[in-house]
């Protein structure tokens, strides 16, 4: 971000043009999330979205959001929030590409791209929750 900054003040140039999120975690703020936009500005989140539909993705996070939830929940929370927020009629596997950090019982701390076949259970259960949700609003 540093850098990205830096590059603003001089001339108001924005090399970069993109927007960016990441994920850590340390010892003293356990797991972050990071994002960074064209203008060099970052902060911190809980959970967040850029690019098309952020906004209406952001309100979602917004209101389903709990601290206390698990790899999974959140898993399926952010299926949910694309697949109510993609510009796709949609959602498949072949138009995502999911990564997970989890730290291990010894300390290590894992990025991990989930395989396709995971990506598709996933889509699948959120289609079989929302048209669960459709059926309970219709009765």
């Amino acid at each position: 971000c540093d850098l990205k900054q830096g590059y603003t003040q001089y001339g108001g140039l924005r090399p970069f043009g993109v927007s960016f999120l990441w994920a850590g975690w340390d010892a003293v703020h356990g797991f972050q999330l990071y994002q960074s936009d064209p203008s060099g500005n970052y902060g911190g989140w809980k959970a967040t979205s850029i690019g098309a539909n952020s906004k209406s993705a952001q309100s979602m996070l917004k209101q389903e959001y709990k601290d206390e939830c698990n790899l999974q929940e959140a898993f399926d929370l952010a299926i949910k929030v694309l697949s109510k927020n993609m510009d796709s009629t949609s959602l498949s596997a072949d138009k995502l590409e999911i990564s997970t950090l989890t730290r291990q019982t010894d300390g290590k701390v894992i990025s991990r791209v989930l395989p396709k076949s995971e990506v598709e259970a996933a889509v699948k259960r959120a289609n079989e929750q929302a048209e669960a949700e459709a059926s309970k609003q219709s009765s």
